[in-house]
């Protein structure tokens, strides 16, 4: 399901690329995408990085402002918030789907990647933790045998990549979620729908301390960009 194309058009191999950067913060919230900068850089011409920007503004991560070009997308705090909500129930959907039609092969792969998640909260690396837990979830988008409900999943935590990341370099937040997976897998495994959906639930909402915290980080992100 989540397995990319064994060959990418080099507009979407750029959109990768891209991506990437706005991910890890090297593009902040707000900055301005040139297409003759990112052209000269890549060593292509203007044509594919515009289809891959073009690419990136449907998946909400880059805005196509008139005589401004290419922009880093911001969220403001409450929009965030209730994407963020979405998130949880999508998640929670998927999740209670997956605790009733999870195969012993899923079960297996689940666990893997549970465990992958462990060296890299133990290495204190939140970027490394932050793909390990992107594979986690989607073990599990994937264990819910629904296939439009894993690609709204899939496609709205692409759109918070960002946020989704920023959380991690919250103290002690990757020692918390790996918690919280464990206890999401245990639901699963034992069959329990409503228990694994509240728990994932849980562990995607941000509120009250959380909130704050997610807030403080976006805002000194986008400071950087000013």
């Amino acid at each position: 399901m989540d397995q990319a194309p064994a060959v990418l058009r080099l507009s979407e191999q750029l959109g990768e690329k891209i991506e990437e950067r706005i991910v890890t913060g090297s593009l902040r919230p707000g900055m301005r995408l040139d297409e003759q900068e990112l052209a000269a850089e890549f060593g292509v011409s203007r044509t594919p990085i515009r289809e891959a920007l073009i690419q990136l503004a449907s998946a909400g991560l880059v805005d196509m402002r008139p005589r401004r070009g290419a922009v880093v997308s911001e969220i403001e705090p409450h929009r965030l918030c209730e994407m963020f909500d979405v998130m949880a129930e999508l998640e929670a959907m998927c999740a209670r789907l997956a605790a009733r039609r999870i195969t012993d092969e899923e079960i297996t792969a689940l666990r893997d990647a549970h465990q992958a998640c462990e060296t890299a909260r133990d290495a204190d690396n939140p970027d490394a933790y932050y793909w390990l837990n992107e594979q986690f979830h989607r073990q599990i988008y994937q264990a819910s045998h629904n296939g439009f409900l894993a690609e709204q999943a899939i496609a709205l935590h692409r759109r918070l990549r960002p946020y989704r990341r920023l959380q991690l370099r919250v103290r002690n937040r990757m020692k918390v979620s790996y918690a919280e997976h464990g206890s999401i897998v245990d639901a699963i495994i034992a069959g329990d729908g409503d228990l694994a959906a509240t728990r994932i639930r849980g562990h995607i909402q941000v509120q009250g301390e959380r909130f704050a915290d997610l807030v403080a980080s976006v805002r000194q992100l986008t400071a950087g960009a000013a």
